[in-house]
């Protein structure tokens, strides 16, 4: 067992404004790594997060919130395309899988490249919510990122919510 899981946390990891950035640089890596996909920056964000996939992974120890990845069904079955090939990106719940992963590898990613997360920090299985019209709520007070990046010109929507 980790000393961090025997031990506990006992000190709470302040987000920084270059939190974003390293974010971004978090998500093209994992998206070019797992799936071979590249990610742009918009010039222009394009609006509020829309789409019909959303993965999620929980975080909890030094800092407590949730990274998110969301985009459209058409956009999620290219991305498990690129993944795993073959008619088996066309299976829903293996659609479902391939965003898990991308999420929880993007969530890893992230952690690792801050230092007082990397081995302080646990991350939750991967959810998947398939489905566009919901709102997710989340405990008070909060703080976080939320960007846009493009997938072949479509929006890939990335979040983190802190709770503080």
């Amino acid at each position: 067992m980790s000393s961090f899981v025997s031990q506990g946390v006992n000190y709470a990891v302040k987000p920084e404004a270059n939190w974003k950035a390293v974010l971004e640089c978090a998500a093209m890596e994992v998206f070019s790594m797992m799936a071979g996909a590249e990610l742009t920056r918009f010039t222009d964000e394009p609006g509020q997060p829309h789409g019909e996939q959303t993965a999620m992974v929980g975080m909890a120890g030094a800092l407590c919130g949730m990274l998110t990845i969301r985009c459209t069904s058409a956009t999620a079955e290219k991305l498990a395309g690129m993944m795993l090939s073959g008619e088996a990106a066309l299976n829903p719940s293996v659609i479902g899988d391939a965003m898990g992963e991308l999420c929880n590898m993007y969530a890893g990613n992230f952690k690792s490249k801050i230092s007082t997360l990397a081995d302080h920090c646990m991350l939750s299985v991967p959810t998947v919510i398939w489905g566009e019209d919901y709102f997710m709520q989340t405990v008070q007070p909060n703080a976080g990122f939320q960007f846009a990046l493009s997938f072949e010109g479509e929006p890939v929507w990335f979040s983190l919510v802190i709770h503080a």
